[in-house]
């Protein structure tokens, strides 16, 4: 028996640089009962790889040809050697077309918003999408919505299902938390970067005992913000990202765009943060508790952090009534995974 995982091309399957469904895949298919029967396959210029059942597939690159469609032609290449039971497929629907011509037996996950993705756009598209897999995967059942959009209801069936990002819960002690403020992810306005900054500049002026750490990169776009209590850190493995979770107090994810999901927001909640949200895509999937914003501005931003400040009392709260009602653990996750394997191998 085999089971191919597909990861994007460009998606690092590596400790030193991994993405959202890098982490997701790793932590899931440790617990799979079909661990021994999987192969991710991938291409990533890093030498450590998060597992050994792993296959790097290089090709010769070109300026002026599809890196896409040679990296699929490679996976398929694999496919003649020993053909796979079930396939699977992460967040690159336009690969597809090619594959389902070889081998019919394909799953395809959504990890982002799928009127956004190649080939996914127009209900034509992903009718054909329906028609081309046996099931689709989504990470939230806001990303199910933008699916079916447009579509017949003929359509919406148990072939499409919605099966979130998960992570462990972590083991803390809530007298351990710091006076931190926490923010990870892609330093771009996108992610509300220059709203948190801007905020959080104004916070540490008033609570000087309060220290905020920012976590991630964005080589596309400059942001600048200055404070003695404030730490920039960059990338940062997720072992070490987690330590910051465990340790802060309060964290924020407060993105401009719909959030498919949100895994900051998740990993926040395994850690018992306290946290503060946009009310807008999946982040409600990814910590129904959190404190949320229905306006995403500079002032509410600021608001929302001081009142956890000054309201010692709604924090702690707020913190054990999010640790306590997260439940998207690894373990459940996995076996919900395993439930549709077991239908299609």
């Amino acid at each position: 028996m085999k089971i191919s995982i597909l990861l994007p091309y460009k998606e690092n399957f590596t400790p030193d640089y991994a993405g959202a469904v890098s982490l997701f895949l790793n932590d899931t298919i440790k617990l799979s009962k079909y661990k021994k029967n999987i192969q991710v396959f991938g291409n990533t210029l890093f030498k450590k790889k998060l597992l050994k059942n792993y296959t790097n597939l290089k090709f010769t690159k070109f300026f002026f040809r599809s890196n896409s469609k040679a990296y699929v032609k490679k996976f398929l290449d694999k496919e003649k050697i020993k053909k796979s039971n079930l396939i699977e497929i992460h967040n690159r629907p336009e690969y597809i077309n090619s594959i389902y011509k070889k081998n019919k037996n394909i799953v395809l996950y959504f990890h982002n918003n799928p009127l956004d993705m190649k080939l996914a756009k127009t209900s034509n598209e992903r009718i054909n999408l329906y028609n081309k897999t046996k099931k689709i995967i989504f990470n939230s059942n806001w990303t199910l919505k933008q699916f079916t959009k447009g579509l017949n209801k003929k359509y919406i069936t148990n072939k499409l299902e919605v099966i979130n990002q998960s992570t462990s819960k972590k083991i803390i002690n809530f007298k351990n938390k710091k006076k931190i403020i926490l923010f990870v992810g892609r330093l771009n306005i996108s992610k509300g970067y220059d709203i948190f900054g801007e905020a959080i500049i104004n916070v540490l002026n008033n609570y000087p005992d309060w220290n905020a750490i920012v976590i991630g990169d964005e080589p596309r776009e400059k942001h600048v913000f200055k404070h003695r209590n404030l730490k920039i850190l960059g990338f940062q493995k997720n072992n070490i990202v987690t330590k910051w979770f465990i340790k802060s107090d309060i964290s924020v994810v407060c993105p401009r765009k719909s959030e498919p999901f949100g895994r900051t927001a998740l990993e926040a909640s395994s850690a018992g943060c306290a946290l503060i949200i946009s009310d807008k895509g999946g982040l409600r999937e990814a910590s129904p508790k959190a404190m949320k914003l229905k306006k995403l501005t500079v002032k509410n931003v600021e608001k929302s952090i001081k009142k956890l400040i000054k309201d010692q009392s709604f924090k702690k709260s707020l913190q054990k009534r999010i640790y306590k009602h997260f439940y998207l653990t690894n373990n459940y996750i996995s076996k919900k995974i395993d439930r549709y394997r077991d239908k299609l191998i």
